[in-house]
């Protein structure tokens, strides 16, 4: 069976299939495609399927032109129906690993996604598990649910896994420029694994299990869990002392060995580093370890919200105003600059907070015109206001908390009648500085 599947790899003739078309499933696609491969696209949002079918995108950096293209090509089939599984010959799994509201790993998605392929798996398919999870999972509990199909894996299919490193709105990094991590469950596995990722990213990493490559993912994402929340804690430290933390960082930076430049913020975004931590910190626990280092971190991280919210109603003090009835606007709802993904946005625990406190809110955000639903938070229905003049003085405070580069900064401080800037966007204004705070 391996050989077989080695010789439609190596031919271009193996179709690839992805399970779960998000930010991390639609650009593998892409890869996959400009590769020389077919590949069909498994998601149940309907609507999803729906948009991808009449050759729209619904991922910004990704062209509805060359979906339409590809769709019509027959290079890419998208569908909800997972009877359909099995007409792929490998299948990578892309689906959402969050928290529970205990900060627990929620594999859900991975246990319900693996179920359906073991519902339709056939000899010699490649399995790869793409879900950023805690060290164990591919074989823990991805491979006995595989198992239930009676097949025997390394000889009638084959496992592995390989962390996806997407990095939204960075334009020198596509999902095929990153090199790519790879360990199988066994070494059938793991050398379909790498012939096949091969033709699609610039390089592969083997690493001797899929253990290993798991916890690489979650350690990169701690990494910089970590280095954040120091300078986030420096962030306000360096307030009360009345120096300013970017300077101190611009400074240091230009050490040109032994540092790393990391930027504080309004809180943690996106879906890796505010979730990875603590899969990592779970298993810790599981096994009767705690990791300080992990949770100290994530607690100054997830504290950010606040004390931006803090300085927000410290600035309007000043201004002789108080937070409750005041008009709030929100600069940027994105996780991350010049990117249209929202997920775990610290955006929205600010507004959470803010209308607790009884602000009134509005927000702008070129890539996000209508705030979506989201799981942990209650969002209010607003829809993206044009940055007028008028809107700009209407507003009491200017919360900055995504720094898109369409902004003018200039323009903005020149009208707006209070900014608190949590990303050091204002840097450069001239015009209107005494309005500035920095949070």
């Amino acid at each position: 069976m391996s050989k077989h599947l080695a010789n439609l790899i190596a031919q271009k003739q193996a179709v690839v299939g992805i399970v779960g078309l998000g930010y991390v499933g639609l650009p593998l696609v892409q890869a996959f495609v400009k590769a020389g491969f077919r590949t069909m696209g498994f998601d149940v949002d309907q609507t999803k399927i729906n948009k991808l079918r009449s050759g729209e995108s619904y991922i910004g950096h990704i062209e509805s032109s060359w979906i339409a293209s590809c769709v019509e090509m027959e290079r890419f089939h998208p569908t909800s129906d997972m009877s359909e599984l099995s007409q792929s010959d490998i299948l990578l799994m892309c689906v959402p690993t969050p928290l529970t509201e205990s900060r627990d790993p929620d594999l859900q998605y991975i246990e319900s996604t693996a179920q359906q392929i073991a519902a339709e798996l056939r000899a010699g398919q490649l399995i790869v598990l793409e879900s950023t999870t805690y060290p164990g999972t591919t074989r823990e509990i991805v491979l006995p649910i595989l198992a239930q199909s009676g097949l025997k894996v390394g000889q009638d299919f084959f496992l592995a896994y390989s962390p996806e490193r997407e990095d939204p709105g960075n334009p020198d990094y596509s999902a095929s420029g990153i090199p790519k991590v790879i360990g199988g469950i066994e070494p059938h596995s793991l050398k379909l694994a790498v012939d096949l990722y091969s033709h699609a990213v610039v390089s592969t990493v083997e690493v001797s299990s899929c253990e290993v490559a798991e916890a690489c993912k979650i350690v990169e994402n701690t990494y910089r869990s970590v280095n954040i929340a120091m300078v986030n804690e420096l962030k306000m430290l360096f307030d009360r002392l009345d120096i300013d933390v970017w300077e101190v960082i611009d400074a240091a930076k230009t050490k040109p060995f032994g540092f790393q430049p990391f930027y504080p913020g309004p809180g943690l975004g996106g879906h890796c580093i505010p979730i990875d931590p603590f899969y990592l910190s779970w298993l810790a626990r599981k096994h009767g370890m705690p990791t300080r280092f992990i949770e100290l971190a994530g607690e100054i991280n997830t504290s950010m919200p606040k004390y931006v919210v803090d300085r927000v109603a410290d600035a309007l003090n000043d201004s002789g105003k108080a937070l409750r009835r005041s008009r709030i606007g929100i600069l940027g709802v994105a996780y991350k600059r010049d990117v249209d993904d929202p997920r775990e946005s610290p955006a929205f625990r600010l507004m959470e907070i803010l209308s607790q406190k009884g602000a009134v809110l509005s927000y702008n955000d070129p890539y996000i015109p209508q705030l979506p639903s989201m799981r942990h938070y209650q969002v209010p229905e607003l829809t993206s206001q044009n940055l007028t003049p008028e809107y700009l003085a209407s507003q009491d405070c200017l919360l900055i908390v995504t720094d898109h580069s369409s902004y003018d900064f200039s323009f903005i401080t020149q009208h707006a009648a209070l900014i608190v800037d949590t990303r050091n966007a204002t840097k450069n204004a001239v015009v209107g500085r005494e309005r500035i705070r920095k949070a």
